[in-house]
């Protein structure tokens, strides 16, 4: 796993999951410490994840939020899009541009 930037936007990629899980949570909760406004978590190369990995983003949701920032998932891969969409999270968490159509429940 690699993240880079900065205060205000993090690009991720790689696997987060258990073996990076404290690494990824120490830069995210440093990057939601040091800033202000919306943190922009780039997912674009992200490859994969698990539930650690899963529960590291919620806990940098909830940091931010006590901290008066937000958020914000930008380049969520169709995978974990899903996820999301199974567990409900895509209603709490800020997605950029919204979820893509397939990823949305059939009615």
């Amino acid at each position: 796993m690699h993240i880079r930037g900065d205060h205000a936007e993090l690009v991720v990629g790689g696997r987060l999951d258990v073996r990076s899980a404290a690494d990824a949570r120490t830069v995210l909760h440093s990057a939601v410490d040091d800033g202000a406004g919306d943190l922009v978590l780039d997912l674009t190369h992200l490859d994969s994840w698990d539930a650690t990995g899963l529960g590291v983003i919620m806990g940098a949701h909830r940091r931010a939020g006590r901290c008066g920032r937000r958020l914000v998932l930008r380049g969520v891969p169709p995978q974990m899009q899903r996820l999301l969409v199974a567990t409900r999270l895509h209603r709490i968490l800020a997605i950029e541009g919204g979820l893509a159509a397939e990823s949305l429940p059939r009615v």
